[in-house]
């Protein structure tokens, strides 16, 4: 008997099947869309960070050229608040009260950017011009911009009524516990940093369309995002209070998401608005500006950290305080990114004490969401900084200080103090793997070589753990089409990740059939009555499994279709390059006859629903080599080593992207990214003329393998790996740089971004003070 062996199925290097599209221009983009008789839409946004505000006059705005419609906070009373639903329980049992997001700002604007009225005309620069005839009133107040300020006994209220600016706190662990370990410790190691804010950045800016369709009594919204259902749920429950099906939600092909797409805006409800009270499709359009105004931005923490230790080096305690910044309004996941994330504050490490306490504060700036890793990042970092800081002062071996404190093989599975249930890893295994990849051992004679040169050099390590692909399930639905091909429909939402490229590779596994002949459909309401969205790396952990059951289900059907037509038993059917073939003999049917044979519509579809019990647990060791030119206080990237686990590799070229723009994103926050206010509420870095992206010269080859251990609660053994990059990444360069300021200078704190300017100084101070 032959045996038929895929060549487009899970664990092969297939490239993607979507690229030729983009690069050819050919892909469809929400801005690519503009439907016959579209207007277009132009938000004015507040000019400073806290004021009270009277709008005197809108009808010059309205009586200008091309206008169609003004739309002010009076217009949109009807129209609900966009809310969050993330508040976690607070230590008193209580749940803090939230500052929900109005579609338009009533009669106060509480950062720059909030908006305050939205303008329709037959173009977009006639609508620009009518909003600066909107004569607006503003009684300026004194803002709060600076995390670490807000609650400060003088610190201006960005909300007068609640008598503070803390919006929430939450704490985990065990107080006492912990304060017996602290007692008991031979030393304690202490460190207080800025978890800096970013900017999402993605290279589609949103858009979104709005349109009412008489004919069907429903809005119709296009736009890009991470998941059209939950934009259908958000909208139609919260905001319209309309049924859901009065409500469909469309998303093309999306540039981009990192979290920040995830969410609904205002203007996807004001567009719906304002097509409904036009009967036209209107389109607004955001620019580069805007999204750095008002796209919920990332991270944005000060923390304090400390671990007990005993006097061999081991970790009996941890305690953690944070500050969480939430901005202006509770955005919808906002509070869980800090309180999610601090589940993850032990890392890898075996911590019998834990206490950790998180005091989300508001402030006149833009909302804080999810951004890569939501909170991931932030913990590892955390931790990761940490260990290297008691290797110091303990006077270890950075290796050596995790390998005492690892949660050892025969520990799994494990239940943090955070009630994390790690299911199984091989932590030494591939942090030691990393070392023997990187020439940890021979660093001394590359350090050497850099000194000769004028310059110093430092090499960093991180071994981390996240959590993704968090419980819960997502159905998909296989359809053998009347030509053979094989349709696929699932409620994740490609971001430009390769969704096409390895779902199919799940289903041509099962059947046998080219990926060429499987499409992928996603972002439509109308297609699927529910999905999940993507985030939180659980598209092809969870989907991914989902549609190999699918693909299971619908062979058999096939096999059974094609066992009646050919006079055989199913058992004797076999699938082979797109056909159903009698084992060990030539008769065979191809997909388009089993499809015109099937007898009832059912027997051509096949379903597959997984549902995951706990999350996965991807971890690795990234380890990053720097040198730092003292004279200018640059810093460049030498070389750069990653083995991971991820359980199982779906298709190791994707695995490969992931991973690359992920260390980038890391390294970019360690580098070169930061988000800066002024006092009175200003964005300072407000374009890129400001804000310093991650260039394609930060960054040099990157070694990058994996080291598996499969996955006891994934049905493919998978992990997941969207974010991973990120949550490994910035921890390891900044070691690095501390590493090599460690060595030369003394200094073993700086803040992120380590720009040129920050490095320069921070050896100059230390060089003053010898």
């Amino acid at each position: 008997m032959t045996v038929f062996t895929p060549k487009f199925g899970m664990g092969a290097s297939v490239l993607r099947k979507e690229d030729e599209a983009f690069i050819t221009g050919a892909g469809r983009y929400t801005d690519d869309i503009t439907p016959a008789g579209t207007l277009h839409a132009y938000v004015l946004r507040a000019p400073v960070a806290k004021a009270k505000f009277t709008i005197s006059s809108i009808e010059e705005a309205r009586a200008a050229p091309g206008v169609h419609l003004v739309l002010t906070a009076a217009e949109t009373a009807h129209l609900g608040d966009i809310r969050s639903g993330a508040m976690q329980v607070q230590p008193d049992g209580s749940k803090a009260p939230t500052r929900d997001i109005p579609v338009l700002c009533r009669d106060r604007v509480q950062y720059v950017g909030d908006a305050v009225a939205f303008i329709v005309a037959d173009t977009r620069a006639q609508a620009q011009d009518a909003a600066e005839l909107i004569e607006i009133d503003y009684e300026d107040e004194e803002p709060v911009a600076d995390t670490a300020a807000a609650l400060a006994e003088d610190a201006p209220l960005v909300w007068p009524e609640l008598g503070s600016n803390q919006a929430f706190a939450y704490r985990v662990g065990d107080e006492e516990k912990a304060k017996d370990a602290f007692q008991k410790a031979d030393r304690v190691v202490k460190i207080s940093f800025v978890n800096n804010r970013l900017v999402a950045n993605y290279m589609e800016p949103r858009v979104a369309i709005g349109e009412w369709r008489a004919e069907e009594d429903r809005l119709v919204l296009t736009t890009g995002s991470q998941g059209v259902h939950h934009m259908q749920s958000t909208l139609a429950d919260q905001v319209f209070n309309i049924p859901r099906e009065k409500l469909r939600v469309l998303t093309p092909d999306v540039g981009g998401g990192f979290g920040t797409k995830n969410f609904v805006y205002r203007e996807h409800a004001l567009v719906l608005e304002a097509a409904k009270r036009l009967g036209r499709p209107v389109k607004w359009a955001g620019d580069r500006n805007e999204h750095f105004l008002t796209d919920s931005q990332g991270r944005d923490n000060v923390t304090t950290a400390e671990m007990a230790l005993d006097a061999d080096g081991r970790f009996l305690g941890l305690r953690i305080e944070m500050l969480a910044n939430m901005g202006a309004y509770i955005h919808q996941f906002g509070p869980y990114i800090p309180t999610g994330g601090v589940s993850m504050s032990t890392g890898v490490y075996d911590i019998q004490a834990l206490d950790v306490t998180v005091k989300g504060v508001y402030t006149n700036t833009c909302p804080v969401d999810a951004y890569r890793g939501a909170g991931r990042p932030e913990a590892a970092f955390l931790i990761e900084k940490l260990v290297d800081e008691c290797a110091r002062q303990l006077g270890l071996p950075r290796e050596e200080i995790r390998r005492r404190n690892f949660i050892r093989p025969e520990q799994f599975p494990y239940r943090t103090q955070a009630g994390r249930l790690y299911d199984r890893c091989e932590l030494d295994a591939h942090m030691t793997l990393a070392m023997e990849r990187a020439g940890w051992a021979e660093f001394e004679e590359r350090f050497e070589e850099a000194k000769k040169r004028g310059r110093i050099r430092g090499i960093g390590m991180a071994t981390y753990i996240e959590a993704c692909a968090f419980p819960g399930s997502e159905p998909a639905h296989l359809t053998l089409n009347a030509d053979g091909s094989v349709t696929l429909a699932i409620g994740t939402q490609s971001n430009g990740q390769g969704h096409a490229t390895a779902y199919a590779q799940f289903v041509s596994e099962k059947l046998n059939i080219d990926i060429d002949r499987i499409e992928l459909h996603q972002g439509d309401t109308d297609e699927l009555a529910s999905g999940g969205g993507t985030g939180g790396s659980r598209s092809i952990p969870i989907g991914g499994v989902s549609a190999a059951r699918a693909g299971e289900n619908l062979a058999e059907k096939i096999k059974k279709i094609a066992a009646e037509e050919l006079e055989a038993a199913a058992a004797d059917i076999e699938l082979v390059e797109g056909t159903a073939r009698i084992v060990g003999t030539d008769r065979a049917m191809d997909f388009a006859s089993i499809a015109k044979a099937a007898k009832n519509p059912d027997d051509l579809k096949g379903e597959g629903d997984f549902h995951q019990e706990e999350a996965t647990y991807p971890n690795g060791t990234h380890i990053c080599e720097v040198e730092i030119d003292p004279g200018t206080g640059k810093t460049q990237i030498v070389a750069y080593t990653v083995v991971d686990d991820f359980g199982a590799t779906a298709n190791p070229i994707l695995l490969a992207g992931q991973i690359h723009g992920g260390i980038a994103q890391g390294a970019g926050q360690a580098l070169t990214e930061e988000t800066v206010y002024s006092e009175d509420g200003q964005l300072i870095t407000a374009s890129f003329m400001d804000y310093s992206m991650p260039r394609a010269d930060l960054l040099p080859p990157i070694h990058f393998e994996t080291r598996n251990v499969p996955s006891s609660t994934n049905g493919l053994g998978m992990k997941g790996a969207g974010e991973a990059g990120t949550v490994g990444s910035t921890p390891a360069v900044l070691n690095a740089v501390v590493d090599a300021l460690h060595r030369a200078y003394g200094i073993s704190h700086i803040e992120m971004p380590a720009t040129p300017s920050r490095v320069w100084q921070a050896i100059a101070e230390a060089q003053g003070a010898r």
